[in-house]
């Protein structure tokens, strides 16, 4: 054997090993890549309750607001189905008109958040959803008999359970910031938009539980106390 065959031939198997060798490599460091990418976090995180604190001011400090309270699942730490309910009250009396106005009824809310924050994994959140709510409820209202200042006749009237529904849709945006091992604290402000309703024969009510004073839309906020469980 000549010496150039012999060093061709050396070239040629040393490039065929270097070449098995890189692509043995590089499959293994992408394999190593693709399982680094990989989420080791499960689907189902657990969920949570929470309790709504403006409501409850609502009502200790003027004549309508509500109890709510919320059951939210945790998807992978991203998306979080959520089921709020209530139950919304009013019970007013209007000076100028001496007319009052009560209800007491609950109210549902489905939908679902999504975590916008990049470290969907970390403590804090930032979120936004919609809700689909909807209620069926019942007014009294009244005004004491008094004579029309001009005719003399009696003005007053009843109106007594009257049924009522109302359907709307919510655009959600809202913070949620752990305060100490399962507590959490957050915020949320709403678009509530009217999409249904049907109410007596009188007219408008004056106010929906959960809805707020009625209208084709309203805005809201919560501030809801957090237990992740």
């Amino acid at each position: 054997m000549t010496l150039r065959p012999f060093i061709s031939t050396s070239i040629r198997r040393l490039a065929i090993s270097l070449a098995l060798l890189m692509a043995s490599t590089a499959a293994s460091a992408q394999m190593k890549f693709f399982t680094m990418q990989k989420d080791s976090v499960p689907m189902f995180r657990g969920f949570a309750v929470s309790f709504d604190l403006v409501g409850v001011g609502m009502l200790m400090f003027s004549d309508r607001g509500q109890y709510e309270a919320a059951l939210r699942f945790n998807l992978h730490d991203e998306w979080f189905p959520i089921l709020e309910a209530g139950i919304g009250k009013a019970n007013s009396d209007d000076e100028m008109t001496r007319i009052h106005y009560s209800t007491s009824a609950p109210y549902f809310k489905l939908g679902i958040d999504r975590n916008l924050l990049k470290d969907k994994h970390g403590p804090n959140r930032l979120y936004v959803g919609v809700r689909y709510a909807f209620t069926n409820y019942k007014v009294d209202i009244s005004r004491p008999d008094f004579p029309d200042p001009y005719w003399q006749w009696d003005t007053g009237f009843g109106i007594k359970d009257a049924a009522c529904k109302l359907h709307w849709l919510e655009a959600v945006v809202g913070i949620d910031a752990k305060i100490y091992g399962p507590l959490h604290l957050g915020w949320s402000f709403r678009y509530m938009q009217r999409v249904y309703h049907k109410e007596g024969d009188f007219g408008n009510t004056w106010y929906v539980p959960g809805f707020g004073t009625n209208d084709s839309s309203q805005l809201g906020v919560t501030f809801n106390v957090i237990i992740d469980i």
